[in-house]
């Protein structure tokens, strides 16, 4: 028989993968998917041999958060993506300021704490964002 344990014949835990990172991975593999499919096939397809209950879980939170849509199919549901992960850390952050009070103070220490390369890159989304909602450009812009 083969000791594979680590140092001192203790086994070292596995590392615990975060809420975030679970998400990312449920939503990753739903994107490869050839069409909406059943808890089963998201879990055959993700790495580390999760429980059903643990997939079906991470599924119905982001169901919650508008990231995945199900349909039903007999009993039980299927799953197709409907944000992917840049969509997911968009979702995070507008949560984290609808629970805010203050969204002005917010978005001023958010903006204020980007890089010169985000704030650029920011400016010019929302310059481009404003010209789009009204069909010109914006009021007041620089």
């Amino acid at each position: 028989m083969t000791d594979r344990s680590g140092v001192g014949g203790v086994e070292p835990a596995p590392r615990r993968r975060g809420q975030g990172e679970l998400e990312a991975q449920v939503l990753a593999v739903l994107k490869n998917a050839p069409a909406p499919v059943p808890v089963v096939w998201v879990q055959e397809h993700l790495d580390g041999g999760l429980a059903y209950t643990t997939v079906i879980t991470i599924l119905t939170r982001l169901h919650v958060k508008g990231a995945v849509a199900r349909e039903r199919a007999g009993r039980s549901f299927v799953w197709t993506a409907v944000a992917d992960e840049s969509g997911l850390a968009a979702l995070r952050m507008r949560k984290v300021l609808d629970a805010e009070s203050d969204r002005k103070a917010v978005l001023a220490s958010f903006v204020t704490a980007l890089s010169p390369n985000d704030e650029r890159l920011l400016r010019e989304l929302l310059g481009d964002e404003g010209e789009e909602r009204t069909g010109g450009p914006r009021e007041g812009g620089d």
